[in-house]
C-alpha cells in the first residue's frame, strides 16, 4: 500500500474548509504565526488516548472555556482534515487519525496527521489510501490514535486494517497489514476504532477469520510489544460474532493481574488477561455488537452501555450495572456472568457507540433520541434529562472542569453544567458539520474534530493536568510460564525467524529473558540455530505448532510456511476424503491459506481435481482468501477460472495481486480491476460464459515513481494466450507490496466457482 510521510512544517494550511465567516478567516490567519517546540521523546505526558488518563471521558483541568463558538474569543485556531475521531496529545502535539476528501482525479487519502496543539501548525503526516475493505461513501477516519507514555511512540491503525507504529517526529517504527495476516474483516460502517496502550503491549482488535483454531470468525484482541511491533499474544475471549464492535478496551486491576474490559462483536462484554492475553469472564448483554467503551466503577463493578436489542426483551438499548469476580478465577475460563450478577438496569438508553462518561457517582451519556442523561451510580435511576438534539449516533460527552462538552450529530456541540436535578446550557455552538468524535481536553484547551476540520478552543498558554503512569512493580520473581514471541509467524521458503522466550510469573509479568530453549517444530520442515528458526529451501507448505522448553517448561507458538514468489498447486495430490453438506467427496484447502478452510473445498469436477466456494447459507456467498505471504511484490498470478450459472446468472471470480483485485464478473460480462470499489473500479467487456474455463492473469507494473499499472488478461483455457493485455489501468500511487488472494461472489450463494492451477511467478 502507498504511505509516505510529509514534512510541511514550512507551511501554514490553517484554513477552514467551506466556511466563509470573517471572523474565522482573521482567527486562522493569527493562527498560522507559530513555533514548533522541540521535546523530548522519552516519557511524555498528555491526553494520550481517547478516553484520556482516567479511561472515563473525564479531564481533571480547570479554567476551560465556556464557549465553542468558532468565531468567538475562545476559538484559537482550525485544521482543514476530516475524521470521526478525538485527537490525542502528548507533549505538546496533536494527533489526528483523519482523511482528505477526493478532488477531481484524486482518491481519498487518509492521514495520520501531527500538529502542534497550541498553534494548530502541521508538523508531519503520513498518508496512505484504501485497499480491499468493505467501506463504502466517506466512512473513513473514525478511530483514534494513542501514544506510548513511556516512549512517546504513536499508534493507530487505518481503515483497511495497516496497525502501524511510529516514532514523534513521524519515523516509521513498524507496521501489520492486520487484513492479511490475521484476515481482519472490515464492514461498510468504516469504524476503525483505536488501539490502546497498557504496560509493554499495544492491543489492537477486530474481527478476524484466521486458519486452525483461529479459522472461525472471531472478535479477537491482538498484543503487541509495542517497542519490537512482534505479536506477544491473541485473545479471543468471545463467542460467535453476529456484528462488530470498536469498543476501546479499559484496563484495571483483579486480585494482582492486569486485565482489560471491552464489548464484542457477539453483544457481550469481555475480560482477558493484558499479559498473556488468556479470557477472565464474559457475559451476554445485547443480540447485537457493544461499540461503547466500558466504564470500570469500584472495586468489583463495571458499567456498560449498547443500543441493540436486549436479550431477554424486544426492546432496543440499555445501562447496565454488573459485579465481576473479586478473585482471578483459577478453574475453568472464561467465568460467564448471569442476571445474578446484575446490580442494576436502566432501559432508558439507547446508544449505539457513543461512551459514556463517570464523575463523582453519576454516569453521563448521550443517547440515540438526542438527549443528554445523567444516572446514579450507585442505583441505575435516571436523575435528569436535557435534549439537544433531533438524535445522537456516535460522539461521546468529555466531562472536564465541572462541565460537559457535547457534540452532536447535527453539527452542534454544547457546553453544559450538570446540577443536582438539571442540566444547564452554557453555549450552544454550530460546528458547520457533522460531529461523530469525543472532544479532548489538553493545557487547558478543548478539541472538537468534524467531518470537516479539527476545532481548538480556550488559552493558548495553558498547562496539562493528568495523572502518571503507574510504574509496574514486581514482587514475585519465580517463573511458573513461558511467553514466546512472535505468537504466531507467516514465513516463505528460506527465510528464518528470531523468537524471544520470556519467562513469566504467576501474574503474567516479564521477569526476563530466558536464552537456552530446546526447540521443537512439529510438522514444520525447519532447523535451528539457538533462537533462530530457519525455514528449509524444500521444506513444504503447511502449518504447525513450535514448541520450546526453558526452566523446565513448556511454551507454544504457531505459524505457517507459505506461498513466496514462485508457487503452483493444481489440487491433485489431495485426498477426497471428507464429505460436504451436498454428499460430495471433498478435502479441505491447504493449511496454510487464511480463513479458507470453511469457505472452500477440494472437489473432482469432470475428472479433474480443483477448488470451489462452499455455499452452505448465504453468508458465504463472497469470500477472499489469501494464499501467500503479505510483504510479496512484483510478481504474476495466475490461474484457471470458471463459474457455474446460465446467460441469467452467474457468479464472480478473481484473484488479488498486491493488493489490487481482478475479477470476471460474470453477470456484467466484463473484467474489472479494484481496490476498492468506491476507489478505485476500472472494467472492460469481457463475455463470461457459464461453465467455461478461461486462464486468468494478473500483473502489476511498478514504474519506479509510485506510479504503476495494474495489467490482467484472460482467455478461454484452450486457446492461445493472446499478446495484449486485456485491461490495464495506471494508478498514482500504487500499493507497493500485498499478498497473493483468490475471490469469489455468488450472489444469494446460487452458482458456485472453480479454481485449479494457480501459480506465482515473480516478474523479470
Amino acid at each position: 500500500m502507498y504511505g509516505n510521510k510529509i514534512d510541511v512544517s514550512s507551511t501554514s494550511t490553517n484554513t477552514h474548509p467551506r466556511r466563509k465567516k470573517a471572523g474565522l478567516l482573521a482567527v486562522l490567519a493569527i493562527a498560522s504565526l507559530v513555533l514548533v517546540p522541540v521535546l523530548s521523546a522519552k516519557s511524555v505526558d498528555g491526553w494520550l488516548s481517547w478516553r484520556g488518563p482516567l479511561q472515563t471521558g473525564v479531564s481533571l483541568e480547570k479554567n476551560l472555556p465556556d464557549s465553542l463558538e468558532l468565531d468567538g474569543k475562545s476559538h484559537l485556531w482550525s485544521y482543514p482534515v476530516y475524521g470521526g475521531g478525538a485527537p490525542v496529545i502528548a507533549d505538546g502535539r496533536a494527533f489526528v487519525f483523519g482523511y482528505y476528501e477526493e478532488n477531481e482525479g484524486e482518491l481519498v487519502e487518509e492521514t495520520l496527521l501531527c500538529l502542534d496543539a497550541n498553534s494548530g501548525k502541521k508538523i508531519w503526516e503520513y498518508r496512505s489510501r484504501d485497499f480491499l475493505s468493505d467501506n463504502v461513501y466517506n466512512r473513513y477516519g473514525i478511530g483514534s490514535p494513542c501514544v506510548d507514555s513511556e516512549t512517546g511512540n504513536v499508534y493507530f491503525m487505518s481503515t483497511s486494517g495497516l496497525a502501524m507504529a511510529f516514532d514523534r517526529d513521524g519515523n516509521k517504527l513498524w507496521d501489520h497489514s492486520m487484513l492479511e495476516e490475521y484476515w481482519r474483516l472490515t464492514f461498510p460502517n468504516g469504524r476503525t476504532g483505536g488501539p490502546v496502550i497498557d504496560g509493554d503491549f499495544v492491543i489492537f482488535r477486530g474481527i478476524t477469520a484466521n486458519w486452525g483454531a483461529s479459522g472461525p470468525p472471531g472478535d479477537r484482541f491482538y498484543g503487541f510489544d509495542k517497542r519490537t511491533g512482534e505479536l506477544a499474544w491473541v485473545s479471543a475471549p468471545d463467542i460467535r460474532p453476529v456484528d462488530s464492535s470498536n469498543s476501546s478496551p479499559t484496563f484495571t486491576d483483579l486480585d494482582g493481574q492486569r486485565v482489560f474490559i471491552a464489548g464484542t462483536g457477539s453483544g457481550s462484554i469481555i475480560c482477558s488477561n493484558l499479559r498473556t492475553g488468556e479470557p477472565v469472564w464474559r457475559v451476554k448483554i445485547s443480540t447485537g455488537g457493544v461499540n461503547a467503551s466500558v466504564l470500570p466503577y469500584g472495586d468489583d463493578m463495571f458499567i456498560a452501555i449498547h443500543g441493540k436489542e436486549n436479550i431477554d426483551s424486544t426492546s432496543k438499548g440499555r445501562l447496565v450495572c454488573y459485579r465481576v469476580p473479586s478473585k482471578y478465577p483459577l478453574g475453568d475460563r472464561p467465568v460467564i456472568l448471569t442476571e445474578k450478577d446484575e446490580v442494576w438496569r436502566n432501559d432508558e438508553h439507547v446508544s449505539f457507540s457513543s461512551s459514556p462518561v463517570l464523575h463523582n457517582g453519576r454516569v453521563y451519556s448521550t443517547i440515540a433520541t438526542g438527549s443528554l442523561l445523567c444516572v446514579d451510580a450507585e442505583t441505575g435511576k435516571t436523575i435528569w434529562s436535557l435534549k439537544l438534539a433531533p438524535d445522537q449516533l456516535h460522539a461521546s460527552p468529555l466531562y472536564a472542569d465541572g462541565k460537559l462538552f457535547v457534540p452532536m450529530a447535527d453539527g452542534k456541540a454544547y457546553v453544559v453544567k450538570p446540577h443536582d436535578d438539571h442540566g444547564e446550557i452554557l453555549n450552544e455552538a454550530e460546528m458547520g458539520a457533522v460531529c461523530l468524535a469525543a472532544p479532548s481536553a489538553y493545557a487547558g484547551k478543548v478539541y472538537v474534530q468534524t467531518k470537516e476540520a479539527l476545532h481548538c478552543f480556550g488559552k493558548s498558554d495553558g498547562e496539562f493536568v493528568g495523572i502518571k503512569a503507574a510504574k509496574e512493580i514486581i514482587k514475585d520473581k519465580k517463573i511458573v510460564d513461558l511467553q514466546i514471541v512472535p505468537a504466531e509467524f507467516a514465513l516463505m521458503k528460506g527465510q528464518s525467524v528470531d523468537f524471544t522466550v520470556w519467562g513469566l510469573n504467576s501474574v503474567g509479568q516479564r521477569i526476563k529473558k530466558l536464552e537456552s530453549a530446546k526447540w521443537d517444530a512439529v510438522s514444520l520442515g525447519v532447523s535451528f540455530s539457538g533462537k533462530t528458526m530457519n525455514v528449509k529451501e524444500d521444506a513444504a507448505y503447511g502449518a504447525g505448532v513450535v514448541k520450546a522448553v526453558a526452566n523446565g517448561i513448556t511454551g507454544t507458538t504457531r505459524g505457517r510456511i507459505v506461498a513466496g514468489p514462485s508457487y503452483s498447486e493444481d489440487f491433485e495430490s489431495f485426498d477426497l476424503t471428507a464429505e460436504n453438506h451436498l454428499g460430495e467427496s471433498v478435502s479441505f484447502p491447504p493449511s496454510t491459506w487464511l480463513g479458507a478452510r470453511v469457505k472452500w473445498s477440494v472437489i473432482e469436477r469432470e475428472g479433474e481435481k480443483v477448488i470451489t466456494n462452499v455455499l452452505d447459507s448465504v453468508i458465504k456467498q463472497r469470500t477472499m482468501n489469501f494464499v501467500g505471504h503479505h510483504d510479496l511484490s512484483n510478481y504474476t498470478f495466475s490461474a484457471d477460472v470458471l463459474t457455474d450459472g446460465n446467460r441469467r446468472i452467474m457468479s464472480s471470480i478473481g484473484l488479488v495481486n498486491q493488493r489490487y483485485l481482478i475479477a470476471l464478473v460474470g453477470n456484467w460480462r466484463i473484467l474489472e480491476v479494484s481496490s476498492n470499489h468506491d476507489r478505485l473500479k476500472e472494467s472492460v467487456p469481457f463475455n463470461v460464459k457459464a461453465n467455461t474455463w478461461y486462464r486468468l492473469k494478473t500483473s502489476i507494473k511498478d514504474n519506479g515513481d509510485r506510479t504503476g499499472v495494474i495489467l490482467a488478461k484472460a482467455w478461454e483455457r484452450d486457446q492461445p494466450e493472446p499478446n495484449a493485455w486485456t485491461i490495464e489501468v495506471p494508478v498514482d500511487k500504487l500499493h507497493e507490496k500485498g499478498a497473493p488472494a483468490i475471490y469469489a461472489l455468488s450472489p444469494q450463494a446460487q452458482k458456485r466457482v472453480y479454481l485449479d492451477n494457480l501459480e506465482i511467478t515473480p516478474n523479470n
